[in-house]
């Protein structure tokens, strides 16, 4: 019995540990997921020479808490500027670009352009509840 329990223990926290986020395979299909899923749409624009954006993927978008909540609350989407299908309006003139998105794909707070820690992250979707009154300072 003590086996089966410190197995199932260890189990339980290796797939926290290793949470990881589920993209979107594009715009389009986030957004049809945030509209079923009735979830904000968080839409990263990288380029793959951008150093600041590998960061961002391997730190900021790895870390715990970030990765709970995006999954909890948002349908993430990755797509790589000049290549993939995204509105023109989604404009980004810096990467990584970062726009919080409603399921009507309207941006709920400015883009966010740069390299940010987790804990800016977070503080950012702090914003966006705020400004969809679901959150109060």
């Amino acid at each position: 019995m003590m086996i089966k329990t410190f197995v199932l223990l260890f189990a339980t926290l290796f797939s926290l540990y290793g949470a990881e986020l589920e993209w979107a395979q594009g715009y389009a299909e986030a957004m049809e997921k945030a509209k079923l899923q009735k979830k904000n749409v968080l839409l990263l624009i990288t380029t793959p020479t951008c150093r600041w954006c590998k960061k961002l993927e391997s730190t900021t978008l790895k870390d715990e808490e970030v990765v709970a909540r995006l999954s909890r609350d948002y349908i993430v989407v990755h797509v790589t500027r000049d290549v993939d299908d995204y509105p023109a309006e989604l404009e980004t003139n810096g990467v990584p670009t970062t726009y919080f998105l409603d399921e009507t794909g309207r941006a709920i707070i400015k883009r966010v352009t740069g390299y940010w820690n987790a804990e800016d992250y977070l503080s950012f979707m702090d914003d966006v509840d705020y400004k969809l009154g679901r959150k109060t300072y």
